[in-house]
């Protein structure tokens, strides 16, 4: 069982801000000490390995420790949006989940709560017997990842930025680099290289993503030669984005303004493949708003 009382000087990410979320007051993620989430549901739209079929158990939490000006998931991202449930109810979601055929639960943007995420998966024990995702941004702490050790099994992180000023123009944080690829480190040595079941639906391991952003390319370059210099082929899965679609604050930024082009795109392709790791790449119809899901701030099953 996970102890509550962290959350009365909350050092959950990065920021280590310090709020003391028992006593009602939140910080720099907007979550307080319950649980907040805006969607649970089938999800067919992640990787192939994640959403196989049937689709991922996908849970979307409220609030996030980066605060991206073109986030695609901006009304629970940034508004708040969503709905509080108690730890049991969270249990009941991961179980409700896996009863509708679910591959494994997926935890979106989970670094807020991930006490009472492993409260939660405490609760539904033997039970709840699918792989456990950990969806993120790639801004973690190394101290909140030790906390899921053994209790997550594929890790599903953003590798965002190589340049400290574009991570702090855009998301808020101009240290994203070095605390996500520290983070990703750590996540690999927690679960390993990926593994398949006979139906090629992941059981454990990492798939990294990046979004190549528009006029970014350079920069996208750099991360995948990281990458590269870090870790062998067979170490992780790279997961490839065109879906950039100009949305929230990034209407208004011009550089953000239009959609990553297609030689943009193929240049990181390239990059990717010459340094031969397996992965994913997008379609290019998948940029299109379409593909946001719907967000709830009732609870609505």
């Amino acid at each position: 069982m996970s102890d509550m009382n962290i959350l009365n000087k909350c050092m959950l990410c990065p920021r280590k801000c310090g709020a003391d979320r028992l006593s009602g007051e939140k910080g720099f993620c907007r979550a307080g000490a319950e649980i907040k989430i805006a969607r649970a549901d089938l999800h067919m739209w992640e990787e192939p390995p994640i959403s196989g079929s049937k689709g991922s158990g996908t849970v979307f939490f409220s609030g996030c420790n980066l605060q991206c000006c073109f986030c695609q998931n901006h009304e629970i991202s940034a508004e708040g949006k969503g709905f509080e449930l108690t730890a049991k109810e969270l249990a009941d979601t991961f179980l409700m989940l896996q009863d509708k055929g679910a591959h494994n639960i997926n935890l979106v943007t989970a670094a807020p709560y991930v006490p009472q995420i492993i409260e939660a998966l405490d609760i539904a024990g033997d039970r709840l017997n699918i792989p456990i995702v950990y969806n993120s941004g790639g801004y973690e702490s190394l101290e909140t990842l030790e906390m899921l050790r053994g209790k997550v099994d594929i890790f599903l992180p953003d590798l965002k930025y190589y340049s400290d000023k574009l991570s702090a123009d855009y998301s808020g944080a101009n240290d994203y680099f070095g605390r996500a690829t520290r983070a990703l480190i750590k996540m690999h040595e927690l679960v390993g290289q990926p593994e398949f079941d006979e139906n090629s639906i992941m059981k454990r391991g990492v798939i990294v993503r990046h979004l190549v952003l528009p006029g970014c390319r350079h920069d996208s370059a750099k991360i995948v030669g990281w990458l590269a210099d870090n870790f062998a082929p067979q170490e992780l899965l790279i997961s490839l984005m065109s879906q950039y679609t100009p949305m929230y604050k990034a209407k208004d930024i011009k550089a953000l303004s239009r959609r990553t082009s297609t030689f943009e795109y193929e240049y990181v392709c390239r990059l990717v493949e010459n340094c031969g790791f397996d992965g994913f790449f997008q379609q290019r119809s998948s940029a299109e708003d379409k593909y946001v899901p719907e967000f709830f701030d009732k609870k609505y099953y």
